[in-house]
């Protein structure tokens, strides 16, 4: 029984999967195949190198530091969010709180990474092989936000948020053997996304990127529908679908730790049903 966890994701929402991940590390849960989008991904990467809490710092310690996401950074370098910073001078194997890569490589859990080639519209899933030990280009890609970021760079192609590319890659775990997926969300389950947001920002770039702006008009409309199918899945038995069911006041770029400590609480109460999903008969 191949099982896999995708995690959608969500800015410091993903705070919420963060707490989910870290019950499943203290209950030895464990998934033969991880999928990360965006926020996600950076989840993941810490799950599979089991480094409990790790991400709980970065939302609820370094979130809150300038140089990690401040209109400063904007102005100076076209990025809300300094992916080298958070990727680079934190996470390298000198910075103040590093990735163990050696763990993340040897872990036998496979690890999906995806993100959205910028020109062309197309999801591109990276894997273990695109990582190396202080080369996190992959989770930038995957986390960088249309216009809030500018795109990232990797071997010439710019890379935009994976939300983009594949909102809920369902049927790329399935398509990949698994036959039990936990899908982490962190919005509650039944709250429609909405495009008002997404156009605006679409607008934005639509001169230099504009089939990634229409991507990103259809977001809501895929994620919707991603979360539709997720539910028909669920009934099925061969989905999990882990939410919240408010976020505490929490949204893709807030930062109000108290209301982070809160959502990470409830994505840990809330994982308790995991378990007995990956492990029935």
């Amino acid at each position: 029984m191949k099982t896999g966890v995708i995690d959608v994701g969500g800015g410091f929402r993903g705070i919420y999967a963060c707490g989910a991940l870290d019950y499943c590390l203290d209950n030895n849960i464990k998934f033969d195949l991880a999928i990360g989008i965006s926020a996600g991904s950076a989840n993941l990467a810490s799950f599979i190198a089991g480094q409990r809490g790790r991400n709980f710092t970065f939302y609820t310690v370094y979130g809150l530091r300038k140089q990690y996401a401040s209109l400063k950074n904007f102005i100076k370098k076209r990025s809300f969010i300094d992916m080298d910073y958070v990727y680079g001078t934190l996470s390298n194997h000198d910075g103040e709180n590093p990735v163990n890569y050696p763990a993340l490589r040897d872990s036998p859990t496979d690890f999906i990474v995806v993100a959205e080639n910028a020109i062309t519209g197309e999801a591109v899933y990276f894997d273990k092989r695109d990582i190396e030990q202080d080369k996190y280009g992959v989770f930038k890609a995957s986390s960088s936000i249309p216009f809030v970021c500018k795109p990232y760079i990797i071997d010439g192609v710019p890379y935009y948020d994976g939300a983009l590319g594949d909102t809920i890659p369902l049927e790329k775990a399935f398509s990949l053997g698994c036959e039990r997926v936990v899908l982490l969300l962190t919005r509650p389950e039944n709250l429609l996304r909405t495009p008002e947001k997404d156009n605006k920002l679409a607008a934005l770039i639509q001169k230099k990127y504009p089939v990634s702006a229409e991507r990103l008009r259809q977001r809501a409309d895929r994620y919707n529908a991603g979360v539709k199918l997720a539910q028909e899945y669920a009934k099925e038995g061969r989905v999990l679908i882990v939410s919240p069911d408010d976020t505490c006041g929490v949204s893709t770029l807030s930062r109000d730790p108290e209301n982070m400590k809160k959502l990470y609480e409830k994505g840990y109460a809330d994982a308790k049903i995991i378990k007995s999903f990956i492990y029935q008969s």
